[in-house]
Parts: structure tokens; sequence; C-alpha cells
């Protein structure tokens, strides 16, 4: 006989929490796009709305690249422009930090939407910094925030107070006990005292009631200390800090916020983020206070990133490319570390007994030749081994302009090119990372071989 089948038991109905996603809003760079860090599922699972340009798509020229970005990305992405008044701040912003030539379009676009996200979010800027050298926030004003929040201010406040007075109310009712067992302590004591005197005055039974009196004496005096040990006890447990039944609310609203210590605390969910690995653009971020995350989704909060400093005039520039200070027009620019934190404070970190390479300026200048017509130059031109020959000493110098059209001709040169040599054979090697030689250079003292 086959065993009854055992009947369907209806599924329990068990409640589904949802989990809130860390960012609600999320403004995509192209960057993270094209290196696919971190990838679409995780984006979509840790961002509520994905946002980018309509021009970063175009910006994607590999082809596999792109059709992956429109086919397991674009979909989920929408596709916005910022207003022009928020591209003006983002700009006008840029150019007070000096990130203003290196960020392109797009790069302002995508923080122009970040900070445009940003205000609708958290229902205006004011959480973020109009200007770079700004300390503070520029804070809501009260009279803006909701009548929720008013209300619920209000309630919390409610809970201090009414925790401050049942707080008070246990330390009174405390002391009252205290001075009762005091003076029984006291009244007690003086008992003992009285008995004391009654039996020293008779002398017949002194021997007798020596030991007991002693006996009583030594008793009130450990009996007294043991009274007013839970009065000490309690005021170290007060100095201490010690949670208490009748302290718990107030502990408790400290620690949520309640009483404005923990204003400053980051938020649980990101309102609005910017996801981008460009330095320049992180930035102009910190220093706006815009948040950032980076492709493993954490905050980003302090940035290390190098900046170029001119000895002569302190100028400071972003642009790393640059050989001449665009102030002064001089060769003195030096690689400086610089960092941001989370308050903006923007700290340029200088070498300690820095000093300054004067190689190359014992010998003075050679004078100029004139040409001949033949093209011959007469010896010694330029000084000893012709140092001094085609001397770069200034950017618009006629010299400098034709070595950056060299140095471009030589760029787009084709490497299938039958005619084409590298530079192994043909002895031109680009030093110095590409850049064009300035000054005399550092062998100008030294003996060259033959």
């Amino acid at each position: 006989m086959a065993a009854p089948l055992a009947q369907p038991t209806e599924p329990s109905a068990t409640p589904t929490v949802a989990t809130a996603k860390p960012i609600h809003s999320l403004v995509l760079d192209t960057g993270p796009l094209i290196k696919n860090d971190p990838p679409a599922s995780v984006l979509i699972a840790k961002a509520e709305k994905l946002y980018t340009l309509p021009n970063i798509i175009s910006e994607i020229r590999d082809v596999a690249t792109r059709s992956r970005v429109e086919t397991t990305l674009l979909p989920f992405v929408e596709l916005r422009s910022p207003r022009p008044e928020s591209l003006k701040f983002i700009a006008d912003f840029a150019k007070k930090t000096g990130d203003y030539g290196v960020l392109s379009r797009p790069d302002m676009e995508v923080l122009a939407l970040g900070y445009e996200l940003e205000c609708e979010r958290n229902g205006g800027d004011w959480r973020l910094r109009n200007t770079p050298n700004q300390k503070r926030l520029n804070g809501r004003p009260q009279q803006d925030k909701p009548a929720e929040e008013a209300k619920e201010e209000q309630a919390q406040e409610e809970e201090v107070q009414q925790a401050v007075d049942t707080e008070q109310a246990s330390e009174s009712a405390e002391q009252q006990t205290d001075a009762q067992s005091e003076q029984h302590a006291e009244n007690s004591l003086n008992d003992d005292l009285q008995n004391l005197g009654l039996e020293t005055s008779d002398k017949n039974e002194e021997q007798s009631a020596t030991p007991e009196v002693s006996e009583s004496v030594e008793e009130t005096q450990d009996s007294t200390p043991a009274v007013q040990q839970p009065e000490e006890a309690s005021e170290e447990s007060d100095d201490e800090g010690w949670i208490t039944p009748s302290n718990l609310k107030k502990q408790q609203a400290i620690d949520s916020g309640a009483n404005g210590t923990n204003d400053k605390a980051p938020p649980k969910i990101l309102q609005a983020a910017i996801l981008t690995s460009d330095y320049a653009m992180q930035n102009v971020a910190l220093r706006v206070n815009l948040n950032l995350v980076t492709p493993s989704f954490s905050r980003i909060t302090y940035l290390k990133t190098w900046v170029l400093r001119c000895h002569g005039c302190f100028n400071i520039t972003k642009d790393m490319n640059k050989q001449f200070c665009p102030k002064c027009g001089q060769p003195t620019l030096t690689r400086t570390s610089c960092s941001t934190d989370q308050h903006g404070n923007f700290k340029i970190h200088l070498k300690q007994n820095f000093q300054w390479n004067n190689r190359g300026n014992v010998f003075s200048v050679p004078k100029p030749v004139h040409g001949s017509a033949n093209g011959r130059l007469p010896k010694n031109v330029g000084g000893k081994n012709g140092w001094g020959r085609d001397l770069i000493l200034a950017e618009d110098q006629k010299e400098h302009v034709k070595a950056l059209d060299d140095q471009r001709r030589q760029r787009k040169k084709d490497l299938m090119d039958e005619d084409f040599l590298p530079g192994l054979l043909t002895g031109n090697r680009s030093g110095a990372g590409g850049k064009i030689k300035v000054g005399a250079g550092r062998a100008v003292n030294s003996r060259r071989k033959r």
C-alpha cells in the first residue's frame, strides 16, 4: 500500500525588508565607463538612479567599449545635461582654485550635474561652499527648515529636558537618603558616647565596663566610614560618567545627536555623489564639498596630488606640461605635492631645507654671432663645445616655437612608413619625458667625451 502523499503546506508569509541603497543619485564620468570598473551590476545595486551626460557616450571611441556601454549600462542610465547656472558656478569655482585650465568641457559638466543634483536632493546648497577659502559650509537658514524637522527637533529637545529633569530628581532623592543615613549615624554615635560617660562615672564597674565600651566605640568608628562609603562611590561614579538608569535617556539623546553634537557626522545615505578618477575634478568637488566615491564605493575624504610651484614668484599651476611660469615667465617651476581634505583645505607640502639648483649659471650666456654667406659659423660659437648655441630661455622665443613644431611633427610620424627609422638608429633621442630642453642643462660645467 502506497503511503499517502503529504498535503502541500501554504508558504508562510514572511515580510520582505527592502534594504535602502547607499547612494540615491550617482553621476558617472567617462573613466569608469571605459574601464568597466565597477561593473554595471554593481552600479545598479549600489545606486537608485544613474546619471551621465549625452556627450560622454560620444567620447568613447573604441567600438567594443561603446557597444558594451550601450547594451549593458545605457538602459539603466538617465542622460541629462546641467543648467547654465550650475555650469557657470563650477567654472567660476574652478577659476578660483586654479583647475580651470586643466578641466575640459565634459569634466565641468559632470561636476555641474553633481552640484545640481545635490541642490535638488537636499533642498538647496546649505551643505556646500561658494568659494574655495570659505571656512564653514553655507548652512541652512532657520526659516527655510521644514515644519516636520522643526517638530522633530522640538520633540528631541523635550526628551532631553525630561531626561535631565529625571536625573535631577534622582540625584535629589539620593542626597536626601544620604542625609538621613548621616543623621542616623550621628544619633547612634551620640547615644554611645552618653552611655560611655555614664559607665565611666561608676568606679565600681570600671573594670567590667571598659572592654564593652571600647568594643562599642570601635564598632561605631568602623560603622561610620561604612555609612559614608556610598556617598564617595556615588561621587566617583558621577565624575567618571557611568551610565545609570537615571541618565540613560540623556546618554541616548547625546549619542543620537539630538543636542547638536553629531551634526558633522557623514550621512548614512548619500543623496548625490560623483564617480570619477580625474584628480582635478576630485579637487574641485572636495572643495565644493560634493560627495565623491571610488569604484569600490568608499567615500573620498582626502586627496593628494602634484602641482607645479614657481620658485621665483610662488605661483601655482595645475598644468604639469608647463615649463615656464605663466605669471613671471621664468623656467623656475618645481614639482610639489599638495593635498585637499574633506573640509576643503588646500595645503602645499614644501620640502624641508630646500635649495634651488643653480647648476648652469656659473658662466654667462655667450654673445650671439652673426652668420655668413656660405652658412658656416666661426669656431667657438656658443662657448666651449657649443653649449650656448640655440639656448631656450623664454617661452615666446623663436627657438622654443621651432622646437614645439618639430616635436609635434615627430609625433605625427607613421611607424609603418618605409622611410621611418627609430631613434636608436638615427640618434634622435627625446629625453626628460619628451620635454624641450630649457637653458644650458646640467652638463654645462662638465667635460664632454669626444
